[in-house]
């Protein structure tokens, strides 16, 4: 006897069924890296986060403005760091007779050199993570060296006041 049309589609229908279902890995895949791309272009965009050393105690400000991503140079109680770099001995800069101090003006030289990008008006931006108790003396040496390499965009980093972040 021969099958109608009906009897044949149902057949049809419940072979399919017990066929088990596959996954697309190919599309998983493209809706996980889309999903990563786009996890790690929004993820610190918002937020600036300068770590200073243990020894280094910021000033506190009731500044509101949140700081531009900029070269970071340290002073820690031993080192002049820039950018992670040690350049020199913070001894060997306090001794220093002059204003401006070569092998700082020229790793600053070096990084400038190395963004590639010409120089605002304002003079390339850095900011200056040091302790509060960092005598004068010494700062204006840093701030001069960094004005004569051109990063005249100085910025100091502080911590926000509790009180005023507050409220």
């Amino acid at each position: 006897m021969k099958e109608s049309a009906k009897a044949k589609r149902l057949k049809r229908h419940q072979r399919r069924g017990k066929q088990q279902s596959k996954l697309n890995l190919v599309s998983l895949m493209d809706i996980f890296t889309i999903l990563v791309f786009f996890l790690m272009v929004n993820s610190s965009s918002d937020v600036q986060v300068i770590n200073p050393d243990k020894g280094i105690q910021l000033p506190v400000s009731s500044a509101d403005t949140p700081p531009d991503e900029t070269l970071a140079l340290t002073v820690t109680d031993q080192d002049i760091i820039v950018s992670g770099r040690p350049v020199l001995k913070r001894d060997a800069l306090l001794r220093f007779e002059g204003e401006i101090e070569p092998s700082l003006k020229q790793e600053l030289d070096y990084q400038a050199q190395r963004a590639g990008t010409p120089p605002p008006e304002t003079g390339r931006p850095i900011t200056i993570v040091a302790d509060r108790e960092l005598p004068y003396e010494l700062l204006k040496k840093i701030m001069s060296t960094c004005v004569e390499a051109g990063y005249a965009s100085i910025s100091l980093a502080v911590s926000q006041d509790a009180k005023q972040g507050a409220g």
